[in-house]
């Protein structure tokens, strides 16, 4: 039986020199990969308490709209500016060149619910700090945030000290 590490594709000098990119869209073309990430995914939930799923555009709604349906749940969208059509409130965040803003509706949380974050992939954590951010201004709880793959290298964990974070897949480098 295959892990799923399995599925992931390594492409060599990607974006550019020196880089080794995992893509893992392999994983959601695959129905053997896409069904186990997913049911990975909702074995780290099991025994937490929580209200929502929250995804991350985009792979985050890719993976946390089939564990929100499996486990009854709603599922809250958080968008690049501009993009969700109510009122909401916006974080920004730096990106290795440059600064990305991420948007959430102001009603799509309310005071103390408990959210669990989950996204395709864990870099440097500045998506998912602007993330948390956007939960907590909403006065929603951040109970767990899964990733079904982690760039240690990278050091995401440090930027979302204090909060459970796990990963399915691990690569040690960057």
């Amino acid at each position: 039986m295959k892990e799923l590490k399995d599925y992931v594709t390594a492409i060599p000098d990607f974006p550019k020199k020196g880089i080794m990119f995992r893509d893992i869209t392999t994983i959601i073309e695959d129905p053997n990969g896409f069904k186990l990430a997913v049911d990975s995914l909702i074995a780290l939930l099991k025994g937490v308490d929580f209200d929502l799923v929250l995804g991350s555009e985009s792979r985050g709604f890719v993976f946390g709209a089939p564990v929100a349906y499996a486990m009854d749940k709603g599922l809250v969208l958080v968008r690049k500016k501009g993009k969700l059509p109510r009122k909401t409130i916006s974080e920004s965040y730096e990106l290795e060149y440059g600064e990305a803003t991420l948007e959430i509706h102001t009603d799509s949380i309310k005071k103390g619910q408990r959210v669990v974050i989950i996204d395709d992939l864990i870099a440097t954590g500045g998506t998912t700090s602007a993330v948390i951010k956007l939960v907590e201004k909403l006065g929603g709880e951040v109970v767990k945030i899964c990733f079904v793959l982690e760039l240690a290298g990278l050091k995401g964990r440090d930027a979302l000290k204090g909060y459970d974070v796990e990963s399915l897949i691990i690569y040690e480098g960057n």
